[in-house]
């Protein structure tokens, strides 16, 4: 596994009030949004804010309120064969798989790991993040046709 970040996902209680802070305060500017989650792009990675009890549920993880677990760190790649194979390698290592891969509404292949503390890692590929030869995010495509 190259030493490298694709995505921070933080958990949030209230996504209106994270944006309005991150863009207003701070002037970032989104590089994908929907309802449900938002993205900004910061160097060759991206940031994003998604309901805590979601990122959890999604996680398998069981929901605790004033956790300040809520969030997970993503390892992007390119293909699903990369994912099948970097799981079957990290779990030959002693890794905790979390939940194994699966295929998402949206095309995403994805599954969750943890380190020796219960950080969560969100290891996948998705065909909604781009990625250039450096494997850094290029961008995110747009998203707002997923809202449910």
């Amino acid at each position: 596994m190259e030493q490298r970040l694709s995505i921070f996902t933080i958990g949030v209680k209230d996504l209106s009030a994270m944006r309005a802070f991150y863009e207003q305060k701070f002037g970032w500017t989104p590089e994908a949004v929907n309802k449900d989650i938002v993205f900004y792009k910061i160097n060759g990675s991206l940031i994003s804010f998604f309901s805590a009890r979601a990122l959890m549920e999604d996680a398998k993880i069981a929901y605790e309120e004033n956790s300040n677990r809520h969030y997970a760190l993503g390892y992007i790649v390119n293909s699903e064969k990369e994912v099948d194979e970097l799981f079957a390698q990290l779990e030959s290592k002693g890794v905790t798989i979390i939940k194994r891969p699966v295929k998402t509404f949206f095309g995403a292949y994805t599954g969750y790991v943890q380190d020796v503390e219960g950080n969560l890692w969100d290891i996948g590929t998705n065909p909604l993040i781009p990625l250039d030869a450096q494997h850094n995010v290029v961008t995110h495509k747009d998203i707002r046709h997923l809202e449910q």
